[in-house]
């Protein structure tokens, strides 16, 4: 008998697909049985909630408190990383591209996308910390602006490479007919470039602020992990994530429903973030 090559192959690409749907379809089912009891009790009102009670026999848990935290840290962070990261990239790919100069910048954003969160966490404690009380922001440096911060200073190098790629992909014929007609770089740039770049610029983007939502332990580690809605970037709070790691393994009861519940919302945030995403790449 012989054997079909490109039928087996279509076969072992279906069966690839096929367990990525059984695992995300399993993290769904797991996440949503394990926050029954916490929406059972709580009901809707567990998303708009702002208390965090585990006092025994007096229990109540609400997520509206991490869900602001989380917001405030994320926006921040694609605040800041936007300009930087597209500078950075336009740097790389077009104004400097092929020197010495831009393959160094270039290998350097790679290694520092590379990075664990971690250690970023720890040089944010060690160097960004202290900063931030010299500047006299906050007098313990704890807070949403310190982990917004470290978050940008994360994602930066992250929607960089993937910037930095995308442009690259732009066709040199179109770049080379815009100049024998005589445009300037900077037109060049504005209206080849980018037009034919900004769906995968906009996409690093997305997927930057998506890292950001749902990075957990350097923002675990400065943004003060109080249970409260902050009043200002400048306050202490947390995020989704870091409410998660302070108190997943001490929890039990109703207070482990609760987290995993947080840990559902999380994932549905995320995913219509990425819808969100994806509806406007084809708009654009």
């Amino acid at each position: 008998m012989k054997w079909n090559v490109e039928k087996t192959t279509k076969t072992l690409l279906f069966a690839a697909s096929l367990v990525i749907i059984i695992i995300a379809s399993g993290m769904v089912l797991s996440l949503m049985n394990g926050s029954i009891p916490a929406f059972k009790e709580f009901g809707l009102k567990f998303i708009i909630s702002t208390e965090w009670n585990p006092t025994e026999g007096n229990e109540h848990y609400g997520a509206l408190p991490f869900i602001v935290g989380t917001i405030l840290t994320s926006v921040i962070a694609i605040i800041i990383c936007i300009p930087l990261a597209f500078s950075t990239s336009l740097f790389i790919s077009e104004l400097y591209r092929g020197t010495k100069v831009a393959s160094i910048i270039g290998t350097m954003v790679d290694m520092l996308a590379g990075i664990p969160s971690i250690v970023y966490g720890l040089w944010g404690f060690y160097v960004l910390r202290p900063w931030i009380i010299d500047l006299g922001f906050n007098s313990q440096g704890y807070g949403i602006f310190t982990a917004g911060l470290i978050l940008a200073i994360m994602v930066i190098p992250y929607a960089t490479s993937i910037s930095t790629e995308i442009m690259l992909m732009v066709s040199n014929d179109l770049k080379e007919a815009a100049y024998s007609l005589g445009a300037t770089r900077r037109e060049v740039i504005f209206n080849v470039l980018i037009p034919n770049a900004r769906s995968g610029i906009f996409t690093s983007f997305i997927l930057a602020f998506g890292r950001a939502l749902g990075e957990t332990m350097a923002v675990t580690m400065l943004i003060g992990n109080a249970n409260i809605i902050p009043k200002g970037i400048f306050d202490t709070g947390n995020t989704m994530a870091s409410i998660i790691a302070n108190q997943f393994g001490e929890a039990d009861g109703l207070k482990l429903s609760s987290l995993i519940a947080i840990g559902l919302l999380l994932f549905v945030m995320t995913g219509l973030i990425n819808g969100l995403g994806k509806f406007i790449i084809k708009k654009l």
